[in-house]
C-alpha cells in the first residue's frame, strides 16, 4: 500500500538528506513536492494544505539551518506529522462492561462488510483469545446470509441468522444478542445491509438497530480505493448515525490510497483496522506510527514480528533448527518455510516492513507470486524420497516433475539451485566459529 506515495516522498526527502545545509528555498521546494505527492494520492486538499503548513511551521522553529543533520531533522518532522494526521496513536476495540461486546458494522454496498466481519471475528479469536459470534442482519442483498454463514464456518466462529421472509433487521439484532449471551460469546458482530449510495432508508435502519442493541462500537467499513468518495461518505455516516471507528478495506491496492491520510482529519474518528487482501487472516490493526514508518520507507519491524509469531509454530521451528544443525535440511523443510511466508501475506508487503528495504512498486514488479506457486507445485510433484535426497533427481525424474507441476525442466533446475544455495548457507553458518564470521558471511549475501 502507498507504494507511489512512498516513492514520491522518499525521493523528495532523499534530496534533502544529501545536503549539508538547507536553505529556506530548499525546504519550500521540498514541501511543494510533498503537497503534490499527497494530492496525487487523493488526499483531501484541505488536509494536504494543513499538513504542509504544519511542517513548514515546525521546520522554522526547529532551526534547520544550523542543524548538524538538517535533512534528518526535516524527515523527523514529516514522520511526526504523518503520525498525527493518521490519528496519533493506536485505537483498539472498545469492550462492554459485560459480554457480549456488540460491534455494529455499517457501510455502503460493495465495501466488503460481510468478509470484514469474518476477518474481524478471526482476529478476535486469534489475538484476543475470545469468541465472536456473527449475526446476519443484512436482509436486503441476495445470498448475504448464506455468505456470512459460509464465512463463519471458514473462520470457526458461531453465527446467528433468521428467515428473511419472517423477520426484520432489528429483530435479528435483538435475538442475536440473546443467542450470544446464551452461548457465552464475548463479542457479537452485526453485519448490516448497505446501499449503493447513502439514503434515508439505510440510515433509518442503522439507527433503529443501534438504538435497539446499544453497540459499544459502530465501525464504518469503507473501500479505500474509492478515495475521496470514501472520505465524504465517512463524514456523512458519522453525522447521521455516529461512528466510533473505521475499517478501511482493499488497502493492498495503491490507487487513491490517500483516503487513510484524510479519514481521521475529516471524520474525527480513528481508523481501527485495515484489510490487505481477500484471505480471512489479512486484517491488521491500524497503528499510525507504524504506518508512517512504512510510508517513509523505514520499515515496520514490530508488525513483521507479530505476523511471524502468529504463523510460526514454535515446536516446528525448534525441530527445523535441529535439522539445520545436523545438515538435514531438505526440500520438505523448504516447502514448509515457503508456506509459512505465504501465510504472512504478500512477499512484497513483508519486504516493505524491513527497514531500509525501499522500492515501492518496484518490489511488486520484482516479486512474482506465480513463481512462488511454481516452486510449491514443483516440490509437491516430487516423491518423499526425492524431497529427502534431491541428488537422485536425474533427467527423467525432472521431466516427470515438470509435467506434474505444469512447469518445465529449467524451472525445476532453478528450484534445485535455490535449495542448494540455502543448504550451503546453513552449512556455512553451522561451521562458523564466531559471531564475526557469521556477520561476514551474511554481509556477503547482499
Amino acid at each position: 500500500m502507498f507504494e507511489s506515495l512512498s516513492e514520491r516522498l522518499n525521493a523528495t526527502l532523499a534530496g534533502l538528506t544529501g545536503k549539508g545545509r538547507l536553505s529556506e528555498k530548499d525546504i519550500e521546494t521540498a514541501l511543494r513536492q510533498v503537497r503534490m505527492a499527497l494530492l496525487e494520492a487523493d488526499v483531501d486538499f484541505k488536509v494536504a494544505r494543513r499538513f504542509v503548513a504544519d511542517i513548514r511551521e515546525r521546520a522554522k522553529g526547529a532551526d534547520i539551518a544550523t542543524s548538524l543533520t538538517p535533512g534528518q531533522t526535516v524527515i523527523k518532522i514529516v514522520q511526526e506529522q504523518l503520525v498525527e494526521i493518521l490519528g496519533g496513536s493506536h485505537a483498539g476495540l472498545q469492550r462492554a462492561d459485560s459480554p457480549p461486546s456488540i460491534v455494529l458494522l455499517a457501510g455502503l454496498q460493495g465495501a466488503g462488510k460481510t468478509t470484514t466481519a469474518a476477518k474481524l471475528a478471526l482476529h478476535i479469536q486469534r489475538n484476543l483469545k475470545q469468541t465472536a459470534m456473527l449475526a446476519a442482519c443484512d436482509l436486503q442483498r441476495p445470498a448475504a446470509i448464506e455468505q456470512l454463514l459460509t464465512l463463519s464456518k471458514q473462520v470457526g466462529a458461531p453465527s446467528y441468522s433468521e428467515d428473511p421472509r419472517k423477520t426484520d433487521p432489528v429483530k435479528v439484532a435483538k435475538n442475536a444478542v440473546t443467542a450470544a449471551t446464551r452461548q457465552n460469546c464475548h463479542w457479537l458482530l452485526l453485519d448490516t445491509a448497505g446501499r449503493l449510495a447513502i439514503d434515508d432508508d439505510l440510515m433509518r435502519e442503522l439507527a433503529d438497530i443501534r438504538d435497539a442493541v446499544k453497540p459499544c462500537e459502530t465501525l464504518l467499513v469503507m473501500d479505500a480505493m474509492t478515495g475521496q468518495d470514501a472520505v465524504n461518505s465517512g463524514g456523512e455516516f458519522n453525522r447521521q448515525i455516529g461512528i466510533s471507528g473505521i475499517i478501511l478495506t482493499k488497502m493492498e491496492g495503491d490507487a487513491r490510497g490517500g483516503a487513510a491520510l484524510s479519514m481521521r482529519s475529516v471524520t474525527g474518528v480513528p481508523i481501527k483496522f485495515v484489510t490487505l487482501g481477500e484471505r480471512p487472516e489479512q486484517l491488521e490493526e491500524f497503528h499510525p506510527e507504524r504506518m508512517a514508518q512504512r510510508i517513509l520507507g523505514m520499515g515496520d519491524v514490530t508488525t513483521l514480528i507479530e505476523k511471524a509469531q502468529r504463523e510460526i509454530d514454535t515446536d516446528k521451528s525448534k525441530e527445523l533448527e535441529q535439522r539445520i544443525r545436523r545438515n538435514e535440511f531438505d526440500l520438505s523443510d523448504m516447502l514448509d518455510q515457503l508456506k509459512t511466508v505465504q501465510r504472512m501475506g504478500p512477499l512484497s508487503d513483508i519486504l516493505g516492513m524491513i527497514p531500509g528495504f525501499r522500492g515501492g512498486s518496484n518490489i511488486q514488479q520484482n516479486i512474482d507470486a506465480k513463481r512462488m506457486k511454481h516452486v510449491e507445485a514443483i516440490i509437491c510433484a516430487m516423491t518423499p524420497a526425492e524431497r529427502a535426497d534431491p541428488a537422485i533427481l536425474n533427467g527423467s525424474r525432472k521431466r516427470r516433475i515438470a509435467r506434474g507441476s505444469g512447469t518445465n525442466a529449467q524451472q525445476v533446475n532453478q528450484v534445485l539451485a535455490q535449495y542448494r544455495n540455502m543448504q550451503r548457507m546453513f552449512k556455512q553458518l553451522n561451521t562458523a566459529n564466531n559471531e564475526k564470521e557469521v556477520m561476514r558471511m551474511l554481509g556477503g549475501l547482499r
